[in-house]
């Protein structure tokens, strides 16, 4: 499961990527459009920045915004920043190896096995999909479920 300040995250540089190329936006606008609690927001912003995914402009027009194209960040980088590991497990973690504390046979293991199994498709997916990608999927999806209505 993500941690909040993952989900926040995400939902700081979706905010953002919808607005690339606008110029920078105010903390104010980010954190009151997707309900963050600004003091929590400017310490996800500052991570953000020190990650390279964003950088910042001060006094009047300033604010936030990405320096990567919305289709260069991809979801596995971010949640890997906040979240660390995406792996179920240690003994399956490509970053975060470690051995595994219940089975002294790692490479036998079948439990192990369907763990990495799915690591592996999960990590697939968050690296092929982009913000641009959830945007994309999201507008989809509204003109969706506008049809159904």
């Amino acid at each position: 499961m993500l941690l909040k300040k993952t989900r926040y995250s995400l939902n700081t540089l979706i905010f953002l990527a919808k607005k690339y190329n606008k110029g920078p936006v105010r903390i104010k606008e980010i954190a009151e459009s997707e309900n963050i609690p600004k003091k929590f927001l400017e310490a996800i912003l500052i991570e953000l920045k020190n990650a390279g995914f964003v950088s910042s402009k001060k006094g009047k027009g300033g604010g936030y915004y990405l320096i990567k194209k919305p289709k260069d960040i991809n979801l596995a980088d971010v949640i890997r920043q906040f979240d660390g590991a995406i792996a179920l497990t240690p003994c399956v973690s490509f970053n975060y190896y470690e051995k595994c504390e219940y089975n002294k046979n790692e490479k036998n293991c079948g439990l192990r096995n369907i763990f990495e199994e799915a690591h592996d498709e999960t990590v697939k997916i968050l690296k092929k999909n982009s913000l641009a990608d959830v945007i994309r999927r999201e507008n989809l999806l509204k003109k969706k479920n506008l049809k159904k209505t």
